[in-house]
């Protein structure tokens, strides 16, 4: 996923369906100078972790 987009879908109100590995994740911040995402899966919030910007897929619905 791009820098500037997973900043968006971390600063918006909306929900946005994205995925680390397979996984449905909630974007809680990104660090632009490391290029990585603290995220948590969707069913499980108390399991954060830091992931890579590239390894992040938005899947669209529509």
């Amino acid at each position: 996923m791009e820098k500037r987009r997973a900043k968006e879908v971390s600063e918006s109100p909306v929900m946005a369906n994205v995925s680390h590995n397979g996984t449905p994740v909630y974007i809680q911040h990104v660090d632009e100078t490391r290029e990585n995402a603290r995220v948590f899966p969707l069913d499980h919030p108390e399991q954060e972790l830091d992931v890579p910007l590239h390894e992040l897929k938005e899947d669209y619905k529509g």
